[in-house]
């Protein structure tokens, strides 16, 4: 008696609609995942330019980052290697401009970013330094070593004049006036005031560090 083939069950025809369903659930498992990490900076974002609760203010001016995204700065380090603010996404950032010919005021800044930054304890790490440079002259070696940890690069002075925001009623006022915030997904969102007071910018950043899980 001839024997007949048997019949291949795995090629059901359930199997493909299994196959797909499962697909389905693996993207939408993906995309909740995504949207947990997301929430805590969205979170932080709504509380400062939506939430407003009585008596709560920011001491730092805030910036629509849609208005002031980072552009192309020709940046590199002190010894010529390509490198840029996206290089330090994940933190935030600190950011000073300036000439290298560094005087009191830019000697302040410096100084008072370093001490901020000491000041949020364990949360210090999520905080980096940064001072875009806008000349290629030389810069004081004992500058180099009084900020060692700052992150120093030098950038095109018209790019950095460009991008930068400043007050509308500031007549003659400078981006090197100010310290400027970005947060860890790189959008531009504070400035602070010319000689700004650090106990108030302190508090700026912890409440940030606080509402934010992100960097």
């Amino acid at each position: 008696m001839e024997n007949k083939p048997q019949q291949d069950r795995s090629a059901s025809p359930q199997a493909a609609p299994d196959d797909a369903r499962q697909v389905r659930a693996g993207r939408w498992k993906l995309l909740a995942v995504l949207a947990v990490c997301a929430m805590p900076l969205v979170g932080s974002y709504f509380a400062y330019y939506v939430v407003k609760p009585g008596g709560r203010t920011n001491y730092g001016a805030l910036i629509d980052p849609r208005d002031h995204p980072i552009p192309a700065l020709g940046s590199a380090t002190l010894d010529g290697k390509p490198a840029g603010l996206d290089d330090y996404k994940g933190k935030w950032i600190m950011l000073k401009v300036g000439p290298s010919d560094c005087q009191k005021d830019c000697q302040d800044q410096l100084f008072a970013m370093r001490q901020l930054r000491t000041m949020q304890g364990k949360e210090m790490e999520r905080i980096e330094r940064v001072w875009l440079i806008t000349d290629m002259e030389p810069l004081d070696t004992l500058l180099l070593r009084v900020n060692d940890g700052t992150r120093m690069l030098r950038a095109q002075a018209e790019a950095v004049a460009k991008w930068l925001p400043l007050e509308q009623n500031a007549a003659g006022a400078k981006a090197a006036e100010h310290i400027y915030l970005i947060d860890p997904m790189g959008h531009l969102m504070m400035r602070f005031p010319k000689d700004a007071d650090p106990s108030k910018v302190k508090k700026d950043l912890s409440k940030l560090l606080k509402a934010s899980a992100i960097g």
